[in-house]
This record gives structure tokens, sequence and C-alpha cells, in this order.
């Protein structure tokens, strides 16, 4: 019991932090509507975070906890303290953590579309998209633990106290990016990723395939030439061809088999992977 006392007390944190991003940005969608998304729709999708939240709390801290077993020390620390950078130091160090960590997870993201794209297919086969409808496979948390976690650990910043401010920002940006509300970042378009310039990496369109990959800022996209900056009425249906998106738990643990089956045709051996094959 006391262990299972632990783990609660481990991922209930993360777990409010969750229903309050979530909360927030549903409530903007609500009062800024781009598109009109019923309740049942974010149904499946509150199911799959309840589940994929501990998850994904548990990969984290078990990264940590193997990194001070291991005695890594981190590589770099950003001199980002209150002596360095002044008050300033409340907004430089969560940028600055932000920015690095988006490095990581452009590259994290464009190896996922490549080599794991039959598990991330499911992040993209949502059809009705919403800050809510934005859950992943049960296998990202693993993923991105190893491809983004471990890299993000070498490098950190000697601002400690603003590391809930930093992880209380991702959650946010993450449900923001794929929400369905007219509230955009149009005057900090080069700076800040928003939900429009977002929504062109989930287009079903073949134009903008592997296109915005970043989710943080389009600083990585435009330094590798994968950015796409979408014109004010651009706003593309989502979703994958010759899949639906999971409305049931078992839709969702199964789809990266069903979608390997559906699609296993010997590719040309010099032929490129793509969104839909």
């Amino acid at each position: 019991m006391d262990s299972l006392g632990s783990l609660a007390a481990f991922v209930w944190p993360g777990m409010q932090v969750l229903v309050f991003t979530f909360a927030l940005v549903t409530a903007i969608e609500l009062l800024l509507p781009r598109e009109k998304h019923s309740f049942a729709g974010r149904l499946p999708g509150l199911v799959f975070w309840a589940i994929w939240s501990p998850i994904a709390t548990i990969a984290a801290g078990g990264l940590v906890a193997c990194r001070t077993w291991l005695g890594v020390d981190p590589l770099i620390i950003l001199p980002l303290t209150m002596s360095w950078t002044g008050v300033l130091a409340i907004v430089v160090a969560p940028l600055a953590a932000a920015f690095a960590g988006d490095f990581f997870f452009y590259w994290c993201h464009r190896a996922q579309h490549r080599w794991l794209w039959r598990y991330h297919a499911v992040h993209h086969s949502v059809r009705e998209l919403n800050s809510i409808n934005s859950f992943h496979h049960v296998t990202e948390p693993v993923i991105q633990s190893l491809l983004i976690g471990i890299p993000c650990t070498l490098i950190v910043s000697d601002t400690v106290a603003t590391v809930p401010v930093i992880a209380m920002l991702i959650h946010l940006q993450s449900a923001y990016i794929h929400s369905s509300t007219r509230l955009h970042w149009t005057p900090l378009r080069w700076l800040l990723i928003d939900n429009h310039f977002h929504r062109i990496h989930h287009s079903v369109e073949p134009r903008h395939f592997d296109r915005n990959f970043g989710a943080v800022t389009p600083l990585w996209d435009r330094l590798f030439d994968t950015a796409h900056f979408p014109a004010p009425d651009e706003w593309p249906e989502t979703g994958v061809a010759g899949i639906d998106q999971p409305r049931t738990l078992r839709e969702w643990f199964d789809l990266p088999w069903r979608y390997a089956r559906a699609h296993a045709v010997p590719a040309a051996p010099d032929a490129e992977p793509s969104r839909n094959s």
C-alpha cells in the first residue's frame, strides 16, 4: 500500500497540470472557436490521456532516477541565475529551456515520421483535432524519454525554481498548438509556434507533408528548411488517408499494428517514406 501511495503522490501533480491545461485551452476553444467540436467527440481523448499521463510521468521519473543512480552529471549548465540575468531569469530560463528542448523534439519528431511512423500515426489519425484530441500512442512516453529526455537531462539550467513553470508552459503550449481556436500568435509567428502553424503539420494535403515539426519555435523548421507559414485562410483538414482515428481503447492500442498490416506493401528500394505509406 505504501508503494501505491508513493506512486499516486508522484503521478497526481502531473495529472493536475494536465487537467488544468486542458480545461483552460478548451475554454478558449469554446469562447473563440475556429471549428465546433462536440463533447462526445472529445470523450475518447480524455480517456486516452487519463491512461497516457501516468505512463508519461513514470517514464520521466524513471529517467531521472536512472541518471541519479548512474551518477551522470549534466554536460552543460546554462548560467541563467538571477546573478547573471537579474529578474529576467524568470523569463529567460523557461524560454531557453523550451527552445533547447524543442531542438531535440524537432529531431525526435522527424525520426518518428521516418522510422516510427506507424506509432506516431495514432497522433496524426485524429480528424477532429483539438486540445483534448491531440493524444499519442501509449508508446510515445518511452520514445520521447529516449530521444528527448536523455539529451535534455544533460543540458540544464541552474534556476531550479523555474522548473514547475517550464513544465506548465510545455503542457500549455502542447495543448494550444493542437487547439481549434481563432486565437493565433500572428504578431509573434517568427518566434513562437501557434495552432495555425502546427495545423499544417497535421494536414491531409500532400503539399503539407513533413512540414512544421517544431512545437515551441519555428526557428528549427526555418533553419532546416521544413517550415511552411500558412496563409490567413489556410486551415486544412487533418488525419491520415486510409485510417480513422481510434475511438475505443482497443483501437488506440492496436492501431500501429493494424496500420502496418493495411500498408504491408514492399516499397521501391529508393522510395522515401511518406505520411500515407
